[in-house]
């Protein structure tokens, strides 16, 4: 089951259970539009693969599989960026089903 994150893992934006602004890799790394198509490029910092639209649980499975409260942030400096800007130029152009 998705933990459905609660906030943009690069710049801690929140980003409650049932936001359009969320988006997720495979592994479930979060992170919001804004940063998921510009600074991160549509390329995740973990894993190197694309970002797509996490889903909205319904409120009514929200009260028996509430969302995660645990805030993961690591913001893209020092060498974090630095390793992100490699997986970048190696995976841009490639299209994230094919990564």
């Amino acid at each position: 089951m998705l933990e459905l994150r609660p906030c943009c893992e690069n710049c801690d934006v929140d980003l409650p259970p049932d936001s359009a602004s969320a988006l997720i890799c495979t592994f479930e790394c979060t992170f919001c539009r804004d940063c998921a198509q510009g600074v991160l490029q549509n390329v995740c910092p973990n894993c190197g693969g694309g970002l797509t639209d996490r889903p909205v649980r319904p409120q009514a499975m929200l009260l028996r599989n509430p969302a995660s409260t645990l805030r993961i942030v690591k913001p893209l400096v020092g060498e974090r960026a630095a390793r992100h800007a490699a997986l970048v130029k190696q995976y841009c152009a490639i299209a994230p089903h094919r990564r």
